[in-house]
């Protein structure tokens, strides 16, 4: 493997997480559209306060530990560690709809990626491990297998993370446009501190501690009017 120039990561970040990229993930809002029914999210202050949890102790912070270790995983054809590792990242799930959002998300990026540029380590994988393929998982094979930097990458998919909740917010609030960018901007203190953490983080020593989430999810399967999928 090579790695890519600079301007080639970017370009190739940008297009990932970019919103054009068909993974469906804006039909997910990751219990958000439950605690907003309830109360537990009124404003932009609200959200930020929840959103941060998610990243400091939830699964952006999980997420983040699975994609490092995919990456270092593929890098050095470690396809037995990778299955390890997927197999956790199903395991870590919650519940069946944050299961969902990440699997779905998973699958519909290698549908794509393979269709549009074929990476070895993405069939190598999916020849080794029948599946479910956790989307933070998927993300770290894709770009140990192009040996774009780890700590790039990680920004780049809990940035894509955030902003995708603060989009679900401004339309479930629903806030406006400006209010969902001062959500993602008073986050990047904290992603960027949890990509630091989660760089540090072994796979034996993750743990979450997000419960909260989890019942707004477990409540979300039953809400009786519903945008989003989770």
């Amino acid at each position: 493997m090579t790695g890519l120039s600079s301007q080639r990561t970017l370009y190739k970040l940008q297009t990932w997480f970019s919103p054009s990229f068909p993974v469906g993930a804006y039909t997910y809002s990751h219990g958000l559209e439950f605690a907003y029914e309830t109360g537990l999210i009124k404003n932009v202050d609200d959200a930020v306060d929840w959103i941060s949890h998610i990243i400091k102790f939830g699964s952006g912070f999980a997420d983040l530990v699975f994609l490092k270790e995919a990456h270092i995983a593929v890098s050095k054809s470690d396809f037995e560690h990778l299955s390890v590792v997927a197999e956790f990242a199903t395991a870590f799930a919650g519940t069946v709809e944050l299961r969902l959002e990440s699997e779905a998300q998973g699958a519909a990026f290698i549908e794509t990626i393979q269709k549009v540029e074929p990476l070895s380590g993405i069939n190598s994988f999916t020849d080794k491990w029948p599946g479910p393929y956790a989307y933070s998982v998927v993300i770290g094979v894709a770009s140990g297998d192009l040996a774009i930097d780890s700590r790039a990458v990680a920004m780049a998919y809990l940035h894509g993370f955030v902003a995708n909740l603060a989009s679900a917010l401004v339309r479930i609030i629903p806030l406006g446009q400006t209010d969902g960018q001062r959500i993602i901007s008073a986050l990047a203190p904290i992603v960027e501190q949890t990509v630091e953490q989660a760089l540090e983080t072994e796979l034996d020593d993750l743990s979450t501690s997000t419960m909260m989430v989890d019942l707004t999810s477990m409540q979300h399967e039953t809400q009786y009017t519903r945008l989003f999928r989770s």
